[in-house]
């Protein structure tokens, strides 16, 4: 029997400079960041033990480091960053990180503007 688990990670947010405009560089604006994880092994679902699990609160920290490191054009590429970071970072074999941009300059009345990017090593 096959087990496979996921860790998610929802709504970390974030105040940076990303776009593609000056004032988006200038006054920056806040962000929000989902992480989806698989993890190279499912041991801690039978163990209980925190030295098989993946460190949440580190998670977290990685994101944020990533997310405000650099005033990125696209957030297409910030999401790429994260989940190439965190596959380095930690024992997982897959990422899924999605950026919402919920002030996004455009025109017309929106929710989120969300961008979505699957790593897997």
């Amino acid at each position: 029997m096959t087990r496979e688990f996921g860790i998610r990670i929802e709504g970390i947010e974030v105040f940076a400079f990303h776009g593609v405009l000056p004032e988006e560089k200038a006054e920056g604006q806040a962000f929000s960041v989902d992480v989806e994880l698989v993890p190279t092994s499912d041991r801690a679902c039978d163990t209980d033990a925190v030295a098989d699990a993946v460190d949440y609160g580190a998670v977290t920290e990685a994101v944020v480091a990533v997310a405000t490191a650099a005033s990125l054009d696209l957030i297409e590429h910030l999401a790429d960053r994260i989940a190439v970071d965190l596959l380095a970072r930690f024992p997982i074999r897959r990422a899924t990180v999605s950026v919402h941009k919920p002030s996004a300059p455009i025109r017309a009345a929106f929710g989120d503007v969300i961008v979505t990017v699957t790593r897997t090593a």
